[in-house]
């Protein structure tokens, strides 16, 4: 008997991380710079599109940051319908406007309801992105757009790298503590694999400065970014491997002035939902010029080919 499909590794506790993100909204207005930076952009690449989108839904909507980007945007006049959608309840709460708590591992909306999909710093807790991409995919219209946002490997490189060495110094070896991020080379492939067409993916890397390491995790508390792995680190987080942990930070990476580097890699996705009426590559041998003769130049055959 053939062993039946398998179930993607369990990475992330969600409903962990639906907890933070709770407790998190009170006074995420505090620590919001990187969801409204990532909202911004993506207003701004609608802006770009000319086109209409009757229905679209803002994934890990959080406290409305796209709302507010789209509402100064040009584009504001082609959005229709938008709904915004949250793993945490609370995050939703205080504003008018369509809204429903989902999460994004299990999209409700129906096969072809929506024009647009939009998501900012969330998939990256999600245990499966490429399946989370499918759902996003399969509720497109034919010919839908997708632009997601989510952090990138080169995320808090400068935290990870101080508490591995804390750890190594004090417990003698080192775990996970620092969720893992996607590769920045295997972005577009993510959309690829989901069936999204016309797949482009770029960078961006965002440099925040902190007078102590503190405040970056205070910041993180507040953006409800603190780790939610699923498995456990098997030993506690001291006062002592911490305190070592903000000496080692401070000894490599400080600048002159003394305050310390934060590295936040912003990955955005864009892609569309397939329709025949879309521009397809060429098919291998179905150039009507050689490139010889665009460049002008003479072509020498390589010996022993053909």
């Amino acid at each position: 008997m053939s062993p039946g499909p398998t179930s993607p590794p369990r990475l992330f506790d969600r409903a962990l991380h639906r907890k933070r993100l709770d407790r998190a909204a009170r006074g995420y207005a505090q620590a919001d710079f990187l969801k409204r930076r990532a909202a911004q952009d993506v207003a701004e690449r609608l802006e770009a599109i000319m086109r209409d989108f009757p229905v679209a839904v803002d994934l890990s909507a959080r406290t409305g940051a796209f709302r507010e980007a789209l509402a100064h945007s040009g584009a504001a006049s082609r959005i229709g319908t938008l709904i915004e959608a949250d793993l945490s309840p609370a995050m939703l709460g205080g504003r008018t406007g369509p809204r429903v708590a989902l999460d994004e591992e299990r999209l409700p909306f129906a096969p072809g309801a929506l024009d647009l999909v939009v998501s900012t710093l969330g998939l990256h807790w999600t245990n499966d992105v490429v399946g989370a991409l499918i759902q996003a995919r399969m509720a497109l219209r034919p010919d839908g757009l997708f632009i997601g946002a989510f952090l990138g490997g080169a995320t808090l490189t400068e935290l990870r790298q101080s508490l591995v060495a804390a750890e190594a110094e004090i417990l003698g070896g080192a775990g996970s503590r620092v969720s893992p991020f996607a590769d920045t080379t295997d972005a577009a492939g993510l959309l690829q694999r989901a069936g999204f067409a016309l797949p482009v993916a770029d960078v961006d890397r965002v440099s925040v400065t902190y007078d102590h390491p503190l405040k970056l995790l205070y910041d993180l508390r507040q953006m409800g970014e603190t780790s939610v792995l699923a498995e456990r680190h098997p030993k506690k987080l001291t006062r002592a491997l911490m305190r070592r942990a903000f000496e080692i930070y401070a000894e490599r990476f400080a600048g002159q002035d003394g305050r310390v580097p934060a590295t936040f890699e912003i990955i955005t996705l864009t892609g569309w939902a397939p329709h025949e009426s879309q521009q397809k590559p060429l098919q291998p041998g179905s150039a009507k010029m050689r490139l010889a003769d665009a460049l002008g130049t003479v072509e020498h055959r390589v010996p022993g080919t053909r």
